[in-house]
């Protein structure tokens, strides 16, 4: 009688478990992390946090821009909606710009797509560099929205390419790069963003339209990387050029476990039919890997931080933090998100995804209430505006420890190369969406709420603290063939989407 399929599986882990190495970070390995990171991540990074610093600068520019057009001044509503529309617009590109980064990445590669989506970059800091020339609203929201559509790509292939090009026991660490750029961008936006910088009247374009530099540096440094192994041989059947990227990434000659472990996941994407986005929602094996995706994005965004990243200059002036000041306390925010990212990367290869991540919501959820507190008592407790700012920078470095990261890599580890593109474009859909929604309502829900804003964060962390108690799996130290095996075991079968045509017949049919 024939091994059934459990018991073959069983017996690959085990052939791969002889064979695995330990990971080393190779040259080779760390000038591709850099280039990816610095020419796409920083970037993202860098478009989220600049527009905070220099928000009076540029809303008075609307004012005045409209002014010289027309003669006519601007209400404050009005003013208030296109400073909105200014900074949700990036959103929405980012949201176009994620649904198509899984096809992208599939049809050009991971590599070549990354190049390719510099363009857009510097078109897009073409229109923001030169609207206060062009006296221009509509120019500046023209480059938020097509770098939107840039970072959004970015944030689909980068985390995905990061994770294939990893030894499987450095996934997790090099993964959290992913963050590093984005946080370290967000850093290097707000320390140009400063009064005695680029924040000023006359050079905020300027600061807008540096967001060309890390696209240049991309296209000069990333055509001398290695593509992903596992789109070469997986994507593209071509073995060879797959075994020479991989020698260059680990430098071993001897590359045959990377090999084999691909190749058994060649060979079973052999037996799936194609996974589409709707078939994605259909298929039982896919169902709850996909809800965990999802409501992981989700629980990125709908945290808060993006309340803290788009508007911590405000929230620091409404607690009664000196305006002149507010600028470097949010400063502190960046500083203090770059080095708790730093301090996360060993440790998400050691303590594990899922650990940080309820680690990272509980307290987040916990320094939430104490701002929410602190802000509620400003008028009575005169010290509770530092409390504020204590309150802000505890809850970047919770969101550091695992929210910030960890739902970027974890889309790629928890599906198959199958349909692990139209997964990715699903989920950071969901990502920007909910980006979008952020931007959009926080400063009017601020202005209704006051100083509660926090309390829907609160609920909705304390929300995504049981999810992931209750439905995350460890991914540390786990092949993708094995992590797809958990799934598999979940739904009852093996692989749910193979193809029909391999049906058994029982037993005692003749």
């Amino acid at each position: 009688m024939p091994l059934n399929e459990e018991t073959k599986h069983s017996q690959e882990m085990s052939n791969f478990d002889e064979g695995k190495h330990e990971g080393k970070v190779t040259k080779v390995l760390t000038f591709t992390v850099a280039s990816a990171v610095i020419g796409s991540s920083l970037q993202f990074g860098y478009n989220t946090g600049v527009i905070n610093a220099p928000q009076q600068v540029i809303t008075d520019w609307i004012n005045e821009s409209y002014y010289d057009r027309t003669n006519k001044l601007l209400s404050e509503d009005t003013v208030d909606f296109l400073w909105s529309t200014t900074v949700a617009i990036f959103a929405i590109g980012g949201m176009i710009g994620s649904f198509t980064a899984g096809p992208m990445a599939n049809r050009l590669g991971r590599k070549r797509g990354l190049l390719l989506n510099n363009v857009l970059a510097l078109i897009g800091a073409l229109f923001m560099g030169f609207s206060k020339q062009a006296n221009s609203c509509e120019m500046l929201i023209i480059g938020r929205f097509v770098i939107g559509i840039n970072c959004g790509i970015n944030t689909g292939i980068v985390p995905m390419f990061l994770s294939e090009i990893a030894p499987f026991d450095l996934r997790g660490g090099v993964g959290v790069f992913n963050q590093l750029g984005v946080t370290f961008g967000i850093l290097i936006s707000q320390i140009f963003g400063l009064k005695d910088l680029l924040g000023t009247e006359d050079l905020w374009a300027l600061l807008l339209g540096l967001t060309a530099v890390p696209a240049i540096f991309q296209i000069l440094v990333l055509p001398f990387c290695p593509e992903s192994p596992r789109y070469l041989l997986i994507n593209k059947d071509q073995p060879k050029e797959a075994e020479k990227a991989l020698k260059r990434l680990r430098n071993l000659n001897d590359v045959s476990y990377d090999i084999n472990e691909m190749q058994a996941e060649y060979d079973n994407e052999q037996k799936e039919d194609k996974v589409s986005v709707k078939q994605l929602f259909q298929m039982k094996s896919l169902r709850l890997p996909l809800i965990i995706s999802i409501v992981m994005q989700l629980s990125q965004q709908l945290s808060g931080i993006n309340g803290v990243l788009y508007y911590s200059t405000s929230i620091f002036e409404d607690a009664g933090i000196d305006p002149d000041k507010s600028a470097y306390a949010t400063l502190s925010t960046g500083t203090v998100m770059v080095i708790m990212t730093i301090v996360t990367i060993p440790l998400m290869d050691k303590t594990g995804r899922r650990t940080l991540h309820l680690w990272g919501l509980g307290l987040m959820a916990l320094w939430a209430s104490i701002l929410t507190v602190s802000l509620a008592t400003k008028d009575l407790w005169g010290s509770s505006s530092y409390l504020s700012i204590v309150a802000v920078i505890a809850f970047v470095v919770a969101f550091a420890l695992g929210p910030g990261s960890i739902p970027w890599l974890i889309v790629a580890e928890l599906f198959s190369q199958g349909p692990r593109g139209a997964a990715i474009s699903v989920a950071f859909f969901i990502n920007w969406s909910a980006n979008f929604l952020v931007g959009l309502t926080f400063p009017f829900l601020q202005k209704s709420l006051d100083a509660y804003v926090f309390v829907i964060f609160i609920i909705l962390l304390v929300i995504f603290w049981l999810f992931t108690y209750k439905f995350l799996p460890e991914t540390k130290n786990k092949s993708f063939e094995e992590i797809s095996a958990i799934f598999r075991k979940e739904a009852g079968k093996k692989d749910e989407y193979v193809s029909m045509a391999t049906t058994e017949k029982p037993e005692n049919q003749i």
